[in-house]
Formats: structure tokens, C-alpha cells, sequence
């Protein structure tokens, strides 16, 4: 019996990993929610009640985002020569851990900051500092110690 070639399986392997990744990275399909306008012009005619006076709590702060302590790895999923080096360079001024950029193969819909459940406020932190509106959980054979910056044709400059 012969065993497909090493070249063979791991084509095999880069193709199943692809196909993960594209359905992984798919934006959601919209939700769409009824709004009953009788409820809303009812609401709108009832008397309101005295509010009550109630003891206000004081928020807890949330604990800072510590950026030179997050790992950022920036790749390029467009064809924009020096766009993950520039990002890179960006993330870094503002305090970010860079650890690696380089090109990214596959097809992501806009740029995305890619995140793991424990650094999801972090995530959206370096979405907010780099001028990125998405950001979504990490897929595939994203690391799971660091975020992941996907650049795409729509990229801040």
C-alpha cells in the first residue's frame, strides 16, 4: 500500500486550515428586531412616576489596559507594499508590544483586530488606537497570547 506524499498532505492540511479561517472570519449576518409602535405611542401618554431616591453606587474602575505588556503581531492581507511595517510602527508609538509582522494569506472582509477571550478589552483598546472598527475573537492558527492585527485594503494610514 503506498502513503500519499508529505506534499500531498499538507496541501490537504493548508486547505482545511483556509476554509476554518474563512468561516471563522465571516461577518455575521444582521440581526433585525421589531419595533411595536402602540407599545411606544402608549408609553409615551402614561404619566410618568416620582423617581425614588435611590443611593448611587460608584462605579468601579476598570482595570487600564497595560499595552507594553500585550504581545501584537500585524500582518498584511493587502497589497499595499509597507503597510503592516507602518502599522507596526504606529502600534509601537503608542506603547504596544510588537512582536512580529509579516503578510497574511487568505480572505478577511476589513481590517480586524483579532483577540483571545482574556485580552478582549485589550483588543478593543489597540482597534480604538490604530483607527480599526472591527475586531472579533481569535480563529485558526491565531496565537492565543497575543493579539492579532489583520490589515486589509480599508487599513488607517
Amino acid at each position: 500500500m503506498a502513503f500519499p506524499s508529505p506534499l500531498v498532505m499538507l496541501s490537504v492540511l493548508a486547505v482545511a486550515m483556509a476554509s476554518i479561517t474563512f468561516l471563522a472570519t465571516r461577518d455575521p449576518a444582521p440581526t433585525e428586531r421589531r419595533v411595536d409602535t402602540a407599545t411606544i405611542a402608549s408609553a409615551d401618554q402614561s404619566p410618568s412616576p416620582e423617581p425614588e431616591a435611590t443611593p448611587t453606587e460608584t462605579p468601579k474602575p476598570k482595570p487600564q489596559v497595560k499595552r507594553g505588556e500585550v504581545y501584537v503581531e500585524v500582518y498584511n492581507n493587502s497589497g499595499i507594499k509597507g503597510l503592516a511595517a507602518a502599522t507596526a510602527t504606529k502600534a509601537t508609538g503608542v506603547g504596544w508590544a510588537v512582536v512580529g509582522e509579516d503578510n497574511w494569506q487568505g480572505l478577511i472582509p476589513t481590517s480586524t483586530v483579532y483577540y483571545p477571550p482574556r485580552l478582549e478589552r485589550a483588543g478593543k483598546q489597540l482597534a480604538l488606537d490604530l483607527g480599526i472598527t472591527r475586531t472579533a475573537p481569535a480563529v485558526g492558527v491565531m496565537k492565543r497570547d497575543r493579539l492579532t492585527v489583520i490589515l486589509t485594503e480599508d487599513a488607517p494610514r
